[in-house]
């Protein structure tokens, strides 16, 4: 109790200007930490899905964040060493006459290296049940080179 008092007694004894200058000082402490705790978190982010393969993809998460069933979802915090892909394949109309019946899968891989600009997550669905994911400041993939062969495929299944 001493030491309050004491703490009580300096207060007290400083002029108003002192007084006033001490509380601006803690309030721009205080925003100063909010606004490093701001930059230093992970910004939201946007799912973007790319279906590679001869199935429609019904919905997916990545951890349990919705994509959809394609295009782009926003706004998500996506973050952890790995992320857990979970994706429903639907079916086309001639796969449903065919018996095909919807089936839900799961991987769990890696987080891609991500900057602090990035704020897409490109989810790539590939023939055989992978999964590609890369981050990017962009609508269009980082992967659209590497996986060109995929995406030469769709564009020629498009025009058929």
């Amino acid at each position: 109790m001493n030491r309050l008092q004491s703490l009580k007694t300096r207060w007290q004894s400083l002029s108003s200007l002192q007084k006033r200058l001490i509380q601006l000082l803690g309030w721009g402490l205080l925003i100063a930490a909010y606004l490093i705790w701001q930059y230093q978190r992970t910004p939201g982010a946007a799912l973007y899905g790319h279906n590679h393969t001869d199935r429609p993809i019904f919905s997916y998460f990545v951890n349990d964040n919705w994509g959809g069933n394609g295009g782009m979802t926003c706004c998500w915090r996506i973050e952890g060493k790995t992320l857990k892909v979970e994706w429903i394949k639907g079916r086309t109309g001639e796969q449903v006459r065919q018996g095909i019946q919807k089936e839900t899968l799961s991987l769990e891989l890696p987080n891609p290296p991500r900057q602090r600009t990035d704020d897409t997550l490109h989810v790539h669905f590939l023939p055989g049940d992978q999964v590609r994911l890369a981050w990017s400041d962009a609508h269009t993939s980082p992967l659209r080179e590497e996986l060109s062969e995929f995406y030469a495929r769709d564009k020629e299944a498009k025009t058929r």
